[in-house]
């Protein structure tokens, strides 16, 4: 109650502040999130409606088996989620765990090596806008995604579920052909809720990024500590705000990098709080995806580090 009223005066008192919080998470919203986010969660649910899951699942049942003892339904969420980025692997994960295509363990574990950025994000916004360097982005873009894979091998024995056996491009046909005509609902019912559902989570994502980012501009005008150290804690509370300000730092540009990645590999407790929130009554526990975000960010820091030196 006194941190909540503590907020409630500091938004009072320090209006204009809090008040181009605000405009920056929509503009966040608007030019990076909305655009990148609403096509694939479209494509997504009809992609699931028409039986593009159980085709995946019989391609890539091998792949993910051995790899991450996993299903072969995961390699779904593992694909869209490369595309779209966070926090999209949530919703993938949450429709094949309600569909059934998931148990709660096997939800559990796609979800800690599936949290990706999406990739024009980091190519474009962090790259080119944050640090102006399009090589930077390409090293920060490997190591987050070579640190996910890893995260997955690391994790392959946590309930695994392995389904191998020979691949048949045949039964991937028919199992997807027979899982279209199976479902009642017109295209048109099918777009139409889509869409609905698509709009609902990218709004409760924008309510979400505007109250961390308000957060930390109230931690920004109370906490007095070194201005890296400010962003960088900024950047583990509400990713963007934090990138952006790493970039503006009197740093070198290794610096930049490692820091840059360990926060999209963290991915920042505004997405923690976005992924949990589409979860939300789904079982899945926090615990395991906080632990791999952990271990993420500090494998693909390292892996920055370390590379830097060899990619400049």
């Amino acid at each position: 109650m006194i941190i909540l009223m503590y907020i409630s005066i500091s938004i009072l008192v320090d209006s204009e502040s809090i008040l181009k919080s605000v405009l920056f998470s929509l503009n966040v919203f608007k030019e990076n999130i909305f655009p990148s986010l609403f096509p694939f969660f479209v494509l997504s649910n009809i992609l699931v409606k028409c039986g593009f899951v159980e085709f995946v699942s019989e391609i890539f049942k091998c792949l993910m088996g051995k790899l991450f003892k996993i299903k072969g339904a995961a390699a779904f969420v593992f694909i869209m989620s490369i595309i779209s980025g966070n926090p999209a692997n949530a919703k993938y994960t949450k429709e094949l765990l309600d569909s059934g295509r998931l148990n709660i363990h096997e939800a559990t574990k796609v979800l800690c090596f599936t949290c990706f950025s999406n990739p024009l994000f980091i190519l474009g916004t962090v790259a080119i806008t944050f640090l102006n360097n399009k090589e930077a982005g390409l090293l920060i873009l490997i190591c987050h995604y070579l640190g996910n894979i890893i995260i997955g091998v690391v994790m392959r024995n946590y309930y695994p579920s392995v389904d191998l056996g020979k691949i048949s491009f045949k039964k991937a046909i028919n199992d997807m052909h027979n899982k279209r005509i199976s479902n009642s609902e017109s295209f048109g019912t099918i777009l139409t809720n889509s869409l609905t559902s698509s709009i609902n989570t990218l709004l409760l994502v924008l309510g979400v990024i505007t109250t961390f980012l308000v957060i930390t501009t109230i931690l920004s005008e109370t906490i007095s500590i070194n201005s890296v150290m400010q962003s960088t804690l900024n950047g583990f509370i509400e990713m963007t705000q934090g990138l952006k300000y790493i970039s503006m730092e009197a740093i070198p540009l290794k610096l930049k990098c490692v820091l840059a990645v360990m926060m999209l590999s963290f991915g920042g407790f505004s997405v923690h709080m976005q992924i949990m929130s589409i979860l939300s009554n789904s079982g899945i526990k926090y615990l395991p995806f906080l632990c791999a975000r952990v271990m993420h960010s500090l494998i693909s820091g390292t892996m920055a580090y370390v590379l830097f030196d060899f990619w400049f």
